[in-house]
């Protein structure tokens, strides 16, 4: 897990482009992402590529850019983790690798097969590539999980993990990388992959009893989980307390038990929030060794201000669970360097309340699923990697790997409509029947936000803060958004003094799209 940074200049004149733009400075600004190494290089007269590296895998060998600078030879900077990449090293070539780490997957993609072989990864990547000869490809992952952001100018264009570290003078050109597309100079932008991917003959349920389902389910998700347990080093897992969480904590405690290890776990609530004791049960039922920072409401309104410029948002829902998140992240940091989330579970599994109120048709249902599952890498996606990697943490989402989202949404709509007793996700609860005690596998859902206890604390800052006129004076002036509230004007503020050059349409997508 690291941060990127690239410019690629079309005139042939990288030096004065990065002179100029203080490429080393947009490095310097992604040091949080990387705090183990650092890497640059130049390529020919077009391209420079940049890395900072927080060592998961190949802890010795994992130096990036990859690659060995030879003329016509591709170099690689990556953020991510290719979850594949032991398949991918027993198809290709040994000699195209030149690295064990799991990114040289995508640099002997990249010798062998070109830019079209990148779709083949399995796992949460964007990376920048170039040559001496001037060739250059851009590319993030089908679901958007890292993050990747471009700026175009008539001259140039610069690629980086975080808003931040643009210079200041194209900020304002900043804008999402959108997932599953590669760009390069001469071909420009063309999707590769889609998130959902398309169903294979195999995912048809015809015929199929509720138990094979539901056992499908399971494999499905309980191998993606162990397959993310990918690393060098310790992983943990965050534990809500909650449904999703939960299952992810409990196979991976079930495969650290199989290698003779214990599982960490970690949690964040104000004391005795129902998500704090929650997470205490399932903790004490898994085995796991457990931790918990307590929300304070002093501290979570001195963090507020960084909290904003960390997630580069100010949606106001976004923050709200980024706050608990920022503790949370900063306990995790000192005991593990990557985390695994219940991330994505709601929206391939139809979690939220609203899905059945307002979409209780299947075919409505289910593209409305789809709708929220591709814009995830712009809400929670974004939240959730930003305030880890503040810390130096690495965030892993195994219900979004492109094989849970493709065995989930070709299940049955009607699998995934309420219980008679109004619960949701009976079918996930029933795949994971035993593996955590039976009232927490049916514990009712709660926001993150409000089970932890975070919105109590967060929602009377703002409104103490900011007046009624203040807040109707902001509304009326022009190219301010629609703020929904005073809480979320509060946020604005702070996104605007953290981030006076980005524009707010490249941070959300609700604003964006109108």
């Amino acid at each position: 897990m690291c941060g990127i940074a690239a410019i690629h200049s079309f005139d042939g004149n990288i030096g004065t482009v990065c002179a100029t733009a203080d490429a080393e400075g947009m490095l310097a600004r992604l040091a949080h992402r990387g705090p183990d190494d650092k890497g640059t290089r130049t390529l020919g007269e077009h391209s420079w590529l940049g890395h900072r590296r927080l060592s998961i895998v190949d802890l010795d060998g994992g130096h990036q850019p990859l690659g060995e600078a030879a003329d016509g030879d591709w170099s690689l900077v990556c953020n991510g983790e290719i979850y594949n990449h032991q398949e991918l090293r027993g198809q290709l070539p040994a000699g195209a690798f030149g690295s064990c780490c799991d990114c040289a997957a995508a640099l002997a993609l990249l010798r062998t097969e070109g830019a079209d072989g990148l779709r083949r990864l399995r796992g949460m990547w964007a990376l920048c590539a170039a040559t001496r000869d001037g060739r250059f490809v851009a590319a993030r992952d089908p679901v958007g999980i890292k993050p990747l952001y471009w700026a175009r100018t008539d001259t140039a264009v610069y690629f980086a993990s975080e808003l931040r570290a643009f210079p200041v003078g194209v900020q304002g050109r900043a804008e999402a990388f959108p997932p599953g597309y590669r760009w390069t100079p001469e071909g420009g932008l063309r999707r590769f992959a889609d998130a959902i991917p398309a169903p294979s003959p195999s995912q048809n349920w015809n015929g199929a009893s509720r138990q094979d389902v539901e056992k499908a389910t399971f494999d499905c998700v309980a191998d993606s989980v162990r397959r993310h347990l990918m690393a060098d080093v310790e992983v943990g897992v965050f534990l809500s307390g909650g449904l999703d969480s939960g299952i992810v904590a409990a196979v991976a405690a079930k495969e650290y038990a199989r290698q003779g290890r214990r599982l960490q776990t970690f949690a964040v609530g104000t004391p005795d929030s129902p998500d704090l004791l929650a997470a205490r049960e399932t903790a004490a039922f898994l085995g796991t060794e457990h931790r918990e920072a307590l929300l304070d409401a002093r501290a979570a309104h001195e963090a507020l201000g960084e909290v904003v410029a960390c997630v580069e948002s100010f949606d106001a829902s976004l923050i709200r669970s980024a706050v608990p998140n920022w503790f949370l992240s900063a306990l995790a940091a000192q005991h593990v360097k990557s985390v695994l989330t219940g991330e994505g579970a709601d929206e391939l599994f139809a979690g939220y309340g609203y899905y059945h109120r307002q979409h209780a048709a299947p075919e409505d249902l289910d593209a409305e699923l789809r709708r929220t599952i591709t814009s995830l890498h712009g809400l929670n996606l974004q939240r959730c990697d930003r305030v880890t990697m503040a810390h130096g943490l690495e965030a892993r989402v195994p219900f979004l790997d492109r094989e849970v989202i493709g065995h989930a949404m070709s299940l049955p709509a009607d699998m995934k409509t309420l219980e008679e007793d109004g619960m949701e996700k009976g079918h996930l609860r029933r795949a994971f029947a035993g593996w955590l005690p039976h009232h927490l596998l049916w514990r009712r859902k709660e926001q993150f936000g409000t089970g932890s206890g975070a919105q109590s604390v967060l929602s009377k800052i703002w409104d103490s803060r900011i007046t009624q006129h203040e807040y109707a004076a902001a509304l009326a002036q022009k190219g301010v958004p629609q703020l929904r509230s005073k809480e979320e004007l509060g946020y604005y503020r702070a996104f605007r003094a953290a981030l006076p050059g980005v524009r707010p349409a490249a941070v959300l997508t609700r604003f964006a799209t109108g």
